[in-house]
């Protein structure tokens, strides 16, 4: 199920939080437990926002509860290093580590909703390159390339692009992991997607063993139980490597009732998962994340705007159906 980009510019967005507007009411703080940076201007924040000024409180109430959490920073294309820089000050700043997805692979997202990525490996490369240069010294963790792994064993990607895309995995793990305060977890699917013993050798191409970890669950809806058995499954076959898990908008599960190739764009009946933690419980487990940025359209589908937009309603019935 392919995870959709939700690009940033940090610059602007940091600007802007600097001169927010009076109506903005600052949401709850995160939970002690979730160190990773609540962006104060964020698209959530935004819309919570703009409901409190019309007055409508319950609906700037319900989005509180995406707005007060740490999302992942999706960095962007243009300014890589710069806006990579901003995001990692403003999060040292307020004490706390960045969390950020890199989605930029070439040939990414098989045509679809998010398709595009970098034109080549040269600027890919040269592209994580900036995106490490700007997140220094300080904290980060960053999950590497959605689907980018899976599309090579599920077909989706072709055939000639395989090995260059689990190269170029492999030298950005490398890159990344030469920040001295930075984790790095690679993608590696959902509980309905491919099979982990298919998606042992091309993670350990793609450079698992230097990685701090996998991914799994991102962008989709999987239970975090669900999830969590997943992950061990694949853990034990790839070193018994630890894993985050993306709970944004897994609290009711997978959609099961259309068509199943569609199910993961923008369902109806979904809901927020649990709130990022890493008191998991598992000593693989090591967080439960908001990976997918709750509220953030998948694609235009089931009147969604384009990927990474907001999407107002969606995102309200997220946080109304949760907890």
């Amino acid at each position: 199920m392919p995870a959709r980009r939700a690009p940033t510019a940090a610059l602007a967005l940091l600007a802007a939080a600097a001169c927010a507007p009076a109506t903005a009411a600052p949401a709850p703080p995160p939970a002690a437990d979730a160190p990773y940076w609540v962006n104060p201007d964020g698209k959530a924040a935004r819309a919570a926002a703009a409901h409190r000024a019309a007055g409508r409180t319950a609906e700037a109430a319900l989005l509180d509860r995406i707005a007060s959490r740490p999302v992942a920073e999706w960095i962007g294309t243009d300014r890589p290093e710069a806006e990579a820089r901003a995001l990692t000050e403003a999060a040292t700043k307020a004490g706390r580590a960045s969390l950020l997805v890199l989605y930029d692979i070439p040939h990414r997202d098989c045509g679809l909703h998010s398709a595009g990525g970098a034109p080549d490996g040269e600027a890919y490369l040269a592209w994580v390159d900036a995106v490490a240069r700007g997140i220094g010294p300080r904290r980060a963790t960053v999950v590497l390339e959605p689907d980018a792994v899976t599309h090579v064993v599920d077909g989706c990607a072709p055939a000639q692009h395989h090995d260059e895309r689990l190269a170029l995995l492999k030298a950005a793990v490398e890159r990344l992991q030469r920040q001295p305060q930075t984790t790095v977890h690679l993608d590696a699917g959902n509980a309905g997607w491919v099979a982990p013993e298919k998606l042992a050798e091309p993670l350990r191409r793609a450079g698992i063993a230097a990685a701090d970890g996998f991914a799994v669950n991102v962008s989709n809806f999987r239970t975090t139980k669900e999830s969590v058995a997943y992950g061990r499954e694949l853990s034990a076959l790839v070193g018994g490597k630890p894993f985050v898990v993306d709970t944004s908008r897994n609290g009711n599960g997978p959609y099961t009732e259309g068509d199943p190739a569609e199910n993961w764009c923008n369902p109806p009946g979904r809901a927020l998962g649990e709130p990022p933690t890493l008191r998991t419980g598992d000593p693989l487990v090591r967080a439960h994340l908001w990976i997918k940025r709750p509220g953030e359209s998948d694609g235009e589908c089931r009147g969604g705007p384009r990927a990474g937009e907001w999407f107002d309603s969606y995102a309200l019935e997220l946080a109304r159906n949760a907890w």
